[in-house]
């Protein structure tokens, strides 16, 4: 199963992408359990995820116990993907790659799709069809989205939830009537499910059976699907480029991280580990405080929200942002850790928990409102990057009270609509509601 093929700069490995008809079609837990039969057979994986997000990611990662980094077409551009996808590949046998909602879904015109970060990658999909409900009409589906575009390249099917074993032979049978190759049929089973929340799936450190989950991904997988044969049908992942890094927020940067604080890319830790950047993890939730010696602080998004209490109450955290923003330290929030830069923190049911005061705004779960999308930020100065910036917004929680900050960026969606300005800083302290993914330098 391995490919031998040696090159002196680079062995390339083998990648395949995973994609669906639409979320919720079980492509996750498909490539959790794919990932791990991979791994169980001796192979030496990396995953990543398609578009952007959290969520997924930690599972995927958990699957193979090593980082899953996102590959973003739409905020990475052409050159800068294939760049990460070479750097990321450069010690795999087998890069496997999760896409984003439908196969075709994305930000204006398909941009961004999982079809045309596969295209651009010259990768196969294999296309991951939820089969409840139906049976022969599944051929009739997988026609239309082989056939919608020449590119990228429908490797073949898997049906995921089949209801029997006879249910399995009518669906392979439908889908090689069109002369689409069929790889399995993972069976419907309890043990597959994962529970969800506002912002998608729970945590996969939260999921309390998260080894039997990726056993029964697993397991499944190899009793159901072709695994050699979809060994067979991937592809070599040609790269070329080198990975412009995000650059550092300082040489010394501590990094929240628990369950408050984990929507971070371990593709900009890695940016900056490339450049010689030291990094020390610290617990909010654990009433752990920033190194004093570090010269600048990341608060990642997360889940705030949930945990306004301890936040409030962990005050050597609170004293120790307050210090490092005393010594000038560069302090950066996005999303859930810009929520903790404010005033105060509304909760679900309404009350109000102080957070470090840094910023003078005040977020609210209790008034909620879905803001969704890609963004292009520019800098208003103040801030470690040069040019402009390529991120996503994803929340519920509100600005009740703005604050009189001097704004961090002025914003633009997928289509370039304008959306005004964005965020707060003070001094060496700033933050907004977006996610950075990367850059575009000047």
């Amino acid at each position: 199963m391995r490919d031998v093929e040696n090159r002196e700069t680079f062995k390339m490995a083998k990648g395949l992408v995973i994609a669906a008809p639409h979320s919720g079609s079980g492509k996750t837990v498909f490539s959790m359990g794919l990932a791990a039969a991979l791994k169980a057979r001796g192979q030496r994986l990396q995953i990543a995820k398609g578009g952007p997000g959290y969520i997924d990611p930690q599972f995927l990662s958990a699957a193979i116990d090593q980082p899953c980094f996102n590959l973003d077409k739409w905020a990475m551009g052409d050159a800068q993907l294939r760049a990460r996808v070479g750097a990321i590949a450069m010690t795999a046998d087998f890069l496997l790659i999760e896409g984003m909602m439908g196969l075709f879904d994305g930000a204006a015109g398909m941009n961004g799709s999982t079809a045309d970060l596969a295209d651009t990658l010259n990768l196969p999909v294999l296309l991951v069809v939820d089969a409840s409900g139906q049976a022969q009409s599944i051929a009739a589906l997988v026609h239309g989205f082989a056939t919608l575009r020449d590119r990228p390249k429908l490797c073949g099917v898997v049906a995921t939830r089949v209801g029997s074993p006879r249910h399995g032979d009518m669906l392979a049978d439908a889908v090689r009537e069109i002369g689409v190759p069929f790889y399995g049929a993972v069976q419907r089973s309890d043990a597959l499910a994962i529970p969800s929340r506002h912002l998608g799936l729970v945590q996969a450190t939260e999921h309390l059976s998260q080894t039997a989950l990726i056993d029964a991904a697993r397991e499944a997988i190899e009793r159901d699907v072709d695994v050699p044969g979809l060994w067979e049908a991937a592809c070599n992942v040609r790269t070329t480029g080198q990975v412009s890094p995000l650059p550092p927020l300082g040489q010394r940067i501590a990094v929240a991280r628990d369950s408050a604080f984990s929507f971070c890319y371990p593709h900009v830790l890695q940016d900056w580990r490339r450049q010689r950047v030291e990094i020390e993890f610290f617990s909010p939730l654990a009433n752990e405080s920033p190194s004093d010696h570090c010269d600048a602080v990341y608060l990642p998004g997360g889940y705030p929200e949930l945990h306004g209490g301890p936040l409030a109450a962990a005050d050597k955290f609170i004293t120790g942002l307050q210090k490092a923003a005393a010594r000038r330290a560069l302090i950066y929030g996005e999303c859930g850790g810009f929520m903790v830069l404010g005033k105060a923190l509304i909760d679900a049911d309404g009350r109000a928990h102080p957070m470090s005061g840094l910023l003078g705004h005040v977020t609210s779960f209790a008034e909620r409102k879905l803001h969704l999308g890609y963004r292009e930020l520019s800098p208003l100065g103040g801030a470690p990057w040069c040019g402009t910036l390529s991120g996503h917004e994803f929340h519920y929680s509100v600005l009740i009270d703005a604050g009189t900050d001097t704004p961090l960026f002025e914003c633009a969606d997928a289509s370039g609509t304008d959306l005004g300005k964005s965020g707060g800083q003070r001094g060496s302290v700033m933050g907004s509601y977006m996610h950075i993914i990367d850059h575009r330098p000047i």
